[in-house]
């Protein structure tokens, strides 16, 4: 059983589906991934994730905005906290640092993302960080705004290992996609073996990165399955491992999906004494 812990299912390119969302969503189903969490990259994307949430018990929501995002007028802490309130996210974001690419400046960056931790504080809900060349400037947020009973996870995560330990040591989890999958990713593939299982999470952050073998096709959620197998073969250890611990850290961290975890997952990882 996988979780899909970071997918944009509004976004995703459903060509290979007749543009069926249900069918991409039953094609992971299929190879038993169980659970998705829809994310935000803007707050006017969220009421539309809210009614895929609706429609589909297996898919939880987030919101936020991105760090790369222009908007007219930037989030407040509590337009932040009253969009997530009233569509029920599980969490905030995604949000974070991006230094790689020009467009929204550092300093525009800095202050969204600070909001965004507010906001995650005192809603009690875990963040989910987008970060990329900006290590100290995201680890020194963090030391200073998150709850490390709260914690969160650093996304589709490409740093060292040792800003990976510093962040786990902060109560973070570790999100690997795809990229894992990548020949030259020798990085993430150390990060894959070195990071503490119990503190990974997987996604695909479809449609973007598909894994080896599907590269240079639009991701969708049914390839995360990919990601945990490349995991299991970098630690020496069996997919059902990886798929098991990975779940059960993603309704670890996202305390709030429990309930809409299906009943039979629920009592598994409980039996298991995984959650």
């Amino acid at each position: 059983m996988f979780v899909d812990s970071h997918c944009h299912l509004d976004r995703l390119d459903l060509s290979a589906h007749d543009g069926d969302l249900n069918a991409a969503l039953d094609a992971a189903r299929a190879r038993d991934v169980r659970q998705f969490l829809a994310i935000a990259v803007t707050l006017e994307d969220v009421p539309g994730l809210a009614e895929i949430a609706r429609a589909h018990d297996d898919v939880v929501i987030s919101a936020g905005v991105h760090p790369l995002h222009e908007v007219a007028d930037e989030p407040t802490v509590a337009s932040i906290t009253a969009c997530a309130e009233r569509h029920e996210a599980v969490a905030i974001g995604e949000t974070g640092l991006d230094y790689h690419y020009d467009g929204v400046s550092r300093e525009v960056q800095y202050e969204r993302f600070r909001r965004h931790l507010m906001a995650a504080t005192e809603l009690e809900l875990p963040v989910i960080i987008h970060t990329r060349e900006a290590r100290e400037d995201t680890l020194a947020l963090i030391r200073e705004h998150t709850d490390p009973n709260i914690g969160g996870v650093l996304h589709c995560f490409t740093e060292d290992l040792d800003m990976a330990r510093e962040a786990v040591r902060h109560g973070f989890f570790i999100s690997l996609s795809g990229i894992v999958t990548f020949r030259n990713a020798k990085t993430v593939r150390e990060l894959a073996r070195k990071v503490p299982l119990d503190r990974l999470l997987i996604e695909t952050d479809s449609p973007y990165l598909a894994p080896v073998p599907h590269r240079g096709k639009p991701n969708e959620p049914q390839w995360v399955v990919e990601v945990a197998e490349c995991i299991a073969e970098e630690r020496g250890i069996s997919v059902d491992e990886v798929a098991m611990q990975t779940t059960a850290n993603f309704y670890r961290l996202f305390r709030a999906a429990v309930p809409e975890a299906p009943d039979d997952l629920r009592e598994s990882l409980a039996q298991s004494g995984l959650i």
